[in-house]
């Protein structure tokens, strides 16, 4: 049964639907799509999120078959996606600072509905970072790419993780009104994502592990000796 008092408004969701859209007619352009191309990876950005939040999780009709605004929303990124494709070449970062807004956005999204929806708060934390992901995870797969959330680099599925925790947190044992909570969640993942680009802080593969990590009693592995001249 929904709790409607912990429902940001819908602006939330449709806001983030047209930022995580827009990064999708990025990709499309970069691609040399067409524009049917260009509306099929904005679509499935977009709304691939919610898609797997409302059908899989929430067991309940998705919100983009329910409301034509965000078929709206989509519209509207396609359109000004493209019209702002050479500004976001121009400005190499804007594409990413587009998705880490996007990516704050939809994953405090997701863990409010999973609230709403009367989940515990650990499930709303996973709903939130499927909400978060999703659509970019629908993206790579289409596109043919290995996604973005399986391989090491800048923080990404982290940052989404701290907001959505935060959400809760601040939601169920604080008591926040539910507008403060989210602001307050969303300025930390974002702030989160950036400070990752800004300065590159990475995750590792799993085979680095004992190269990065030291534990009291062993020693630390030496770095492998530089080839001598000749070798």
């Amino acid at each position: 049964m929904t709790t409607t008092s912990f429902l940001l408004p819908i602006e939330f969701d449709l806001a983030a639907t047209f930022l995580m859209a827009m990064t999708g007619v990025w990709a499309a352009s970069r691609r040399g799509y067409d524009v049917i191309g260009a509306f099929t990876l904005a679509f499935v950005s977009g709304v691939g999120g919610g898609l797997l939040r409302d059908s899989v999780f929430l067991s309940q009709p998705p919100a983009v078959m329910q409301n034509p605004l965000y078929l709206f929303a989509v519209l509207g990124a396609v359109v000004i996606g493209v019209l702002l494709y050479r500004v976001a070449l121009r400005f190499e970062r804007l594409m990413a600072y587009v998705d880490a807004i996007a990516l704050a956005v939809y994953a405090v999204v997701g863990a409010d509905k999973a609230l709403a929806a009367g989940y515990a708060p650990i499930g709303a934390v996973v709903i939130g970072m499927t909400n978060a992901v999703g659509g970019g995870l629908l993206r790579d797969i289409l596109v043919r790419e290995e996604p973005l959330l399986f391989k090491p680099g800048q923080f990404y599925v982290l940052a989404a993780l701290g907001g959505c925790v935060l959400f809760v947190v601040l939601l169920r044992h604080y008591g926040l009104p539910v507008q403060q909570a989210a602001f307050a969640s969303i300025g930390t993942t974002l702030m989160l994502r950036l400070l990752a680009i800004r300065f590159n802080w990475q995750t590792f593969a799993i085979t680095e592990w004992q190269r990065h990590l030291w534990i009291p009693g062993r020693q630390k592995p030496r770095p492998p000796n530089p080839p001598q001249q000749g070798e």
